[in-house]
């Protein structure tokens, strides 16, 4: 299983939200590519990036830290946040991004999403399933779509996604565990998928029970800077 560490990133500045609010944010570090720096020289592969200053605004804002990451580490980048048009995510690939992640842009223009998944196919583009009380949360996890997990993970998968970060927003920030129930459901409906958790990991035994459950992967953000999970737990998990 890929551990995925997640850098969010706010005024240019590594933080941490609780359930996506943005009034309960701790700032973590003021230099983001010097964690993941740090991430790296742990063993760490991937890096779950996000632009919350881009997901407020609705458009990319922090390219230049996607930039500075992926020239100074071997980091494969995931993206997301504020990515809203074809534009946007030419840029986002040119700053050095690997992959991008689309949630709200997936719920909110199916077509626009779709022909991205075409163009770029299903090794590039992410779904982000970001969900509350199984709906879709989009615009930063601002506000609910109309639109039901379930439903929304049926109908990508029916259209070739390949990779799916599924957020359970109550957990996000807080340590109170993954949503392992969802998780387990979600793969008996969709086991050909490359699942990866987000939200809630309180230590290392949270990843262990991920991984036994055959999730593709898990981000982890706050259970690092808390010091629940060292980076030399990481490495010797990564082995």
């Amino acid at each position: 299983m890929e551990i995925i560490p997640a850098i969010d990133i706010i005024n240019g500045q590594c933080v941490r939200l609780e359930k996506g609010d943005y009034a309960r944010k701790k700032l973590y570090h003021e230099d983001p590519i010097a964690v993941a720096k740090s991430f790296e020289e742990a063993g760490i592969k991937r890096l779950h990036l996000v632009d919350l200053d881009g997901a407020k605004a609705k458009n990319v804002v922090n390219l230049s830290i996607l930039k500075e990451i992926t020239e100074q580490t071997s980091l494969q980048v995931d993206f997301g946040g504020g990515v809203k048009t074809r534009a946007d995510l030419i840029k986002v690939f040119n700053h050095g991004a690997a992959q991008v992640t689309g949630g709200s842009i997936a719920a909110n223009d199916q077509s626009e999403f779709l022909s991205w998944l075409e163009e770029f196919g299903p090794d590039q583009i992410i779904l982000g399933a970001d969900t509350l009380n199984d709906q879709i949360m989009v615009s930063g996890w601002q506000k609910a779509s109309a639109i039901g997990l379930e439903e929304f993970l049926d109908f990508y998968v029916g259209k070739g996604i390949k990779y799916v970060i599924c957020t359970d927003i109550s957990k996000d920030g807080m340590m109170l565990g993954p949503s392992f129930d969802l998780y387990k459901k979600i793969l008996e409906r969709h086991p050909s998928i490359h699942l990866i958790a987000s939200g809630g990991v309180t230590g290392i035994s949270d990843l262990e029970k991920l991984k036994d459950m055959g999730m593709y992967g898990a981000i982890t953000g706050k259970a690092i800077y808390e010091g629940k999970v060292t980076l030399d737990q990481l490495a010797l998990f990564s082995c």
